[in-house]
């Protein structure tokens, strides 16, 4: 007798059936008088979504559409791996802990390919089964070759990212297709394994909207169609080789529908390269929770974002899901962490059961709503950047729409429009840094892009300041706030002031301007350059030989006072008005003290 409980229907007959109607009678008697329009919620991609949706909803799309298919049920919990330069070997070993600790993957993300200890891998792990990523900034194709040299005859499970950093894919230039399709042909006949990459994560991670981030996967998505297949490389297997990376960030419900879209459009896409319908069925989402959105202030409210994160993830129908410790930005991986990150995955398929149902959005008036507008404003955007000439042509147009997203991103943070819990509201005051500021505004792998970063720096270099101060110490600072931070520092303080206490405050210097804070022991001053300005400085700080042509200045430079004196005012650093008010009594103010 079969334990597998029989199919019943869901009957609510004890429920009488309510019209929309009704139900928007009901709503404008709640509201007493207020419109109803005030409830719905703006996205940033240009459309609302309402304060309720009816059966109606799914009529005027022509019925429920069909449950999408997903290759992979439930989801693998596949943790991310940094390793360093280097053999890799701790890594491995990392790997093999994880996978005995509850882990269904591992994704190493290397920094030297070339040097990475494929057979120690290969002799640690069942590579015929254990599903393993990895993320490459150069010399995809070596990789795979030592992989498949040190486990000849393997069909390997997973995938591999070629993610070189600047660009959203490595092989929109032409320096790169050939190790690409390289790759390609290195693993046919690996089925469970996709060696090419369509990196939706690098728009996620930069701030993009929604919207965008579906139109501008799919644009990337349609490069590596139309460049790679060659005479030796058909398109159907371009297209068996491709899977999606995605970052998913706390917008619940949009990020489920984010990834229910993708799938939606994926076919499109395809079908618009004549390729058949079973290859779209194949399609394969590999996400992580986002960077954009991780805090180093507070860090353990990335806890909450996280879990939000995967949640979204998981009912959106991703296939493999990549939690990162919440410390991850400043912390050496640590086994807490990691175990705590490990572990979310674990509950919600274990405890939660969110694995046991395929497509778990599908019917719901609201998300089937949100999916297929999602799914239409990003294929009218898609085709824009494709009539522009598509990727590579339009990568400017298409960072800059990116960029201006995300400076009204800034701008809404700094003014508490957009809350970011323990950074610009209900920060801890009395917070013990769980980090060295110095050091880690001096690292050059601290991650700048981030939605939180020109908020938390202020903090940290006002923070700085005031130990500086009562330490009396004897050198000084300069500490790069970074592009049009001035804004920020203005409607932040603005933001604390009580009303009567608010002037007006001026533009206080030109766009695209670097802001700056200089510190004493005396007195801090806020101040702004030109990129080239501070370049400069910083050379100059450092003595750094203007034949050395690559040098990116740290975001905190030190040295004695005359020194640092001197160079601002050789450089001509302008001073930063803030009407009313001196340096020291805004950065007080935005310190709480």
């Amino acid at each position: 007798m079969s334990d597998t409980p029989a199919a019943a229907p869901v009957s609510f007959a004890e429920f009488s059936a309510v019209t929309t109607a009704e139900w928007q009678a009901r709503l404008a008697r709640d509201l007493k008088g207020q419109d109803p329009a005030a409830l719905r919620w703006p996205l940033p991609d240009g459309f609302a979504v309402e304060p309720f949706y009816h059966r109606e909803a799914l009529a005027a799309l022509g019925g429920a559409p069909a449950p999408l298919p997903h290759p992979q049920r439930p989801w693998l919990n596949v943790p991310a791996i940094q390793v360093p330069a280097g053999d890799g070997r701790a890594a491995v070993d990392q790997a093999v802990l994880a996978l005995s600790s509850g882990a269904d993957g591992v994704h190493f993300i290397l920094t030297d390919a070339s040097a990475f200890a494929a057979h120690y891998l290969a002799e640690q792990l069942p590579l015929a089964r254990a599903f393993v990523g990895y993320t490459v900034v150069d010399k995809p194709d070596v990789l795979l070759s030592q992989l498949v040299d040190a486990a000849p005859g393997t069909a390997f499970r997973g995938f591999l990212r070629f993610a070189p950093g600047p660009v959203p894919e490595g092989a929109e230039l032409a320096d790169y297709r050939t190790a690409l399709r390289r790759c390609v042909h290195l693993t046919t006949g690996m089925p469970d394994f996709r060696a090419l990459a369509v990196n939706g994560a690098f728009f996620g991670n930069r701030g993009a909207t929604t919207v965008q981030q579906i139109a501008f996967t799919l644009n990337t998505a349609a490069a590596l169609l139309a460049e790679l297949p060659d005479a030796e490389t058909t398109l159907a297997e371009v297209a068996a080789a491709l899977h999606l990376h995605v970052a998913i960030t706390p917008s619940y419900f949009p990020e489920i529908a984010k990834l229910r879209a993708l799938r939606r459009l994926w076919a499109t896409l395809l079908h618009g390269f004549g390729l058949p319908a079973g290859l779209s069925a194949r399609l394969r989402i590999h996400a992580a929770t986002a960077t954009w959105t991780m805090t180093t202030l507070d860090p353990h409210t990335n806890l909450l974002r996280h879990t939000t994160e995967a949640m979204s993830a998981v009912l959106g129908g991703a296939d493999s899901l990549s939690v990162a410790p919440f410390d991850a930005l400043f912390a050496e991986a640590n086994d807490f962490s990691s175990r705590l990150a490990r572990n979310l995955s674990i509950l919600l398929r274990e405890e939660s059961g969110l694995g046991q149902v395929q497509d778990p959005a599908a019917g719901s008036y609201y998300l089937e709503t949100l999916t297929d507008q999602l799914a239409q404003e990003a294929w009218l955007q898609f085709q824009r950047l494709e009539a522009a000439g598509g990727l590579p042509a339009a990568r400017g147009q298409m960072l800059d729409e990116i960029k201006a997203v995300t400076t009204e991103t800034f701008r809404r943070i700094a003014s508490g429009q957009q809350v970011v819990v323990g950074t610009n509201r209900f920060q801890n005051q009395r917070e013990q840094f769980s980090f060295h500021p110095k050091k880690l505004l001096r690292s050059s792998s601290f991650d700048v892009t981030r939605a939180a970063y020109p908020t938390e720096v202020l903090r940290l270099a006002t923070a700085l300041h005031f130990e500086r101060r009562e330490k009396k110490s004897k050198r000084a600072a300069v500490v790069l706030l970074g592009t049009n931070t001035n804004q920020v520092i203005m409607e932040t303080f603005v933001q604390m002031l009580m009303p009567h206490e608010r002037p007006e405050i001026a533009a206080s210097h030109p766009l695209g301007t670097l802001s700056v804070l200089y510190s004493s022991p005396e007195e801090a001053t806020l101040m702004y350059a030109t990129p080239e300005q501070f370049q400069k400085f910083a050379r100059f700080i450092y003595q750094i030989p203007p034949e050395k042509q690559q040098f990116i200045p740290p975001a905190l430079l030190s040295s004695d006072l005359a020194t640092l004196h001197e160079a601002v005012r050789v450089f001509g650093f302008k001073e930063m008005k803030v009407q009313g008010y001196t340096t020291e009594e805004v950065l007080a103010r935005l310190q709480g003290r």
